[in-house]
């Protein structure tokens, strides 16, 4: 894996994470009503979460890579397709987050988190068609992975932790029209990005 392609994964990850989804939703409602600690605690649960997650991924690519090496450009081409249909869904969105409905947790923020990043099987869709656009099946596909999971892991960590502190803090500043400037700017450049490697697979 090349420095170049850390970089680009890590800018994909970026544009992703910063852009409110469920987990977001959540983390912003519990630090609107509960405050910053609440929020924190949601995002240890999704981290503690996505981790098998990433496990699952690594090994279920490793085998794709050592049984179908042949085929890994098909899943590469999907994962570029995927980057554009989420671009374009983002450009389709309307900015909404955190509206303060979300029911108190029963078993503590903690685990609220965790089951809320297992209750979107989107998570491993988006880590099963990105990943494999930054691997090199000349390499081991399995740690490859792992590397790119835990980077993806620590960019969406301080994503959520900046939504977090915002909404404990100065939940004014998460206003509809900057999530939704946001979305825009983050739907465009992963429809450029997912564009930009199809055409890179092709070449």
């Amino acid at each position: 894996m090349t420095v170049t392609a850390l970089l680009a994964f890590a800018l994909t990850s970026f544009l992703i994470a910063v852009v409110p989804g469920p987990t977001v939703t959540v983390i912003v409602a519990n630090s609107l009503r509960a405050g910053t600690r609440a929020g924190l605690l949601n995002i240890a649960g999704t981290q503690a979460g996505l981790a098998p997650m990433v496990l699952i991924v690594a090994a279920g690519l490793e085998t794709v890579v050592a049984l179908m090496a042949e085929w890994f450009f098909i899943v590469k081409m999907l994962g570029a397709a995927y980057l554009v249909w989420l671009g374009i869904k983002l450009w389709r969105s309307g900015g909404e987050i955190g509206s303060g409905d979300v029911a108190p947790p029963k078993g503590g923020y903690f685990w609220q988190g965790v089951l809320v990043i297992w209750s979107n099987p989107k998570v491993l869709l988006l880590l099963g068609a990105i990943v494999p656009n930054f691997v090199d099946p000349a390499g081991s596909a399995f740690w490859q992975t792992l590397v790119l999971g835990g980077v993806f892991m620590l960019i969406a960590t301080a994503c959520d932790m900046g939504y977090a502190l915002l909404a404990g803090r100065a939940g004014r500043l998460l206003t509809k029209g900057r999530v939704k400037l946001v979305e825009r700017i983050s739907g465009t450049l992963l429809i450029g990005g997912g564009l930009w490697m199809a055409a890179l697979k092709r070449a």
